[in-house]
């Protein structure tokens, strides 16, 4: 990316964060990561976004639905501007609760974001194993919320159980997808009990 680009992309946060959008028109969540590389697992947020009904809007497009994310690569070492504009304008561009990902030993995006962001909640990803302490290492005063290595679907699920709060729509979707879970245990369950250990184990070969 060149600088041009760079400053193309902070200018045009800027210029959103000064336009007055009603909310619905704006999106819900923001996913930022340090790198393309951490897309992969970055993945999983949109996964469960998008399984909530949740669609991917573009800076300047139109929603798609409702309930919306945007998606960014904001390195927090090679881009500290781009890092800093998007978080600063983060809650005036309408957003209520971000998800960020970094891989490395210091993986500072995570932590960057949520200072810069403050007060908005922001839930960091830590992409590998060795990220992990990075990211949860947060001093007193300077919350973050982190989950595991590499489990941006649950980052994605916590982003929701926040809008929750206020979204009754998105408070029954969570229900529902928990539903589907515990019905899906138990049918398996119901499975294993009648067929015994070993059909069971022929039938998912």
């Amino acid at each position: 990316m060149t600088v041009e680009a760079v400053q193309s992309i902070i200018d045009d946060l800027h210029a959103e964060a000064k336009r007055d959008r009603p909310p619905e028109d704006t999106p819900e969540v923001g996913i930022v990561m340090g790198s393309d590389s951490d897309l992969d697992t970055m993945y999983g947020a949109y996964e469960a976004l998008t399984e909530l009904g949740f669609t991917e809007q573009s800076i300047d497009g139109p929603p798609g639905s409702r309930f919306t994310f945007e998606t960014f690569v904001v390195s927090a070492h090679r881009t500290p501007n781009l890092m800093y504009a998007y978080a600063d304008t983060a809650e005036q561009r309408g957003l209520d609760v971000l998800i960020a990902g970094a891989g490395g030993k210091s993986a500072d995006l995570p932590n960057m974001t949520a200072s810069i962001a403050y007060p908005l909640p922001v839930i960091g990803v830590p992409v590998q194993e060795k990220s992990v302490a990075s990211v949860i290492g947060m001093p007193t005063g300077a919350p973050m919320t982190a989950v595991d290595a590499g489990k941006s679907f649950n980052a994605a699920l916590s982003a929701v159980q926040v809008l929750a709060r206020e979204h009754g729509e998105l408070r029954d979707r969570l229900v529902a997808y928990h539903e589907e879970l515990q019905t899906g245990v138990g049918e398996v369950s119901r499975e294993l009990h009648e067929a015994g250990t070993e059909t069971f184990r022929e039938r998912r070969r």
